[in-house]
């Protein structure tokens, strides 16, 4: 008999912990009773059930990654591309996420793919490799965010981000060498204006160093026939002062200067006449 109390109360004890639960941060729970959902939304901390009727079921409330192997999409130039992205989402309603895939975040996962590669595959095939490259990743990310949204809002999810992480060129395609002969047509003709940029100021400067050396040798050939006309003017100068002290030494001078340069040839015939005034201190010699 004293048992009894004993099991009524280890019977009571029981009850009550089978009556609370705990939903830890970051979780989300539903309260189902005989698989009807009855309470939803349950936030964390210590709540209560009815034992053995109310059965509880606990979901994850962080943002979760769903990332995508690289797939191959068609740009609207017929060019292959490799596009590699992941998807952030969440779960927003727990009871529609229950209802619609029975709380299985793959089989959530497995609807949200298909959804966002369709979408993505559409923006692709409406843009140019060049558009998807230089800047439509924003443009067509925001839009998949919008539409995944308004397609996933039965299955009680929320995308929250899209990002595209690398858009690749296929290595078995033709884009990559039609796009390295692009870059390299692009480079060569940089480069050949860059030479004829280069060739017409090299000439600039080449004119207007030759038109500087011009200048430059004549002001010095004006200034060197100006000082020389100032020096023969001066030796002329000092000659006639010091030839005018003595006109007799001055004519005897120039005459011996004229025989010098007369008689200085080899092997030549000079024939004058001996009364020549050209001879005349050669005649006053003898």
């Amino acid at each position: 008999m004293r048992s009894a109390p004993i099991l009524v109360f280890a019977l009571a004890i029981v009850v009550a912990l089978n009556s609370m639960f705990v939903v830890n941060e970051g979780q989300t729970a539903i309260l189902l009773q005989f698989g009807r959902i009855v309470r939803t939304d349950i936030k964390p901390g210590l709540h209560f059930r009815i034992p053995l009727i109310q059965h509880v079921q606990r979901f994850d409330r962080r943002v979760l990654t769903l990332d995508s192997a690289p797939e191959r999409y068609l740009t609207s130039e017929k060019k292959d591309v490799n596009i590699d992205f992941f998807v952030k989402w969440r779960i927003a309603d727990a009871s529609k996420f229950w209802v619609s895939v029975a709380g299985e975040e793959n089989l959530a996962q497995n609807r949200v793919m298909p959804n966002v590669k369709d979408g993505l595959r559409t923006a692709v095939n409406t843009r140019t490799l060049r558009e998807l490259v230089s800047g439509g990743r924003a443009d067509i990310t925001q839009s998949l965010i919008a539409d995944a949204n308004h397609a996933m809002a039965n299955l009680g999810i929320e995308i929250i981000d899209l990002r595209i992480k690398r858009i690749d060129l296929p290595e078995d395609g033709t884009v990559i060498g039609s796009v390295y002969e692009r870059m390299r047509s692009e480079r060569k003709k940089v480069a050949n204006q860059l030479r004829a940029e280069g060739s017409e100021t090299a000439k600039t400067i080449r004119a207007d160093a030759d038109r500087q050396v011009q200048v430059i040798n004549a002001e010095a050939y004006r200034d060197a026939q100006k000082t020389r006309g100032e020096g023969d003017a001066e030796a002329s100068r000092t000659y006639a002062e010091a030839y005018g002290r003595n006109a007799d030494f001055y004519s005897f001078y120039r005459s011996l200067e004229a025989y010098r340069k007369v008689f200085d040839t080899q092997n030549g015939t000079l024939i004058l006449d001996p009364q020549s005034e050209f001879l005349h201190y050669l005649r006053e010699s003898q």
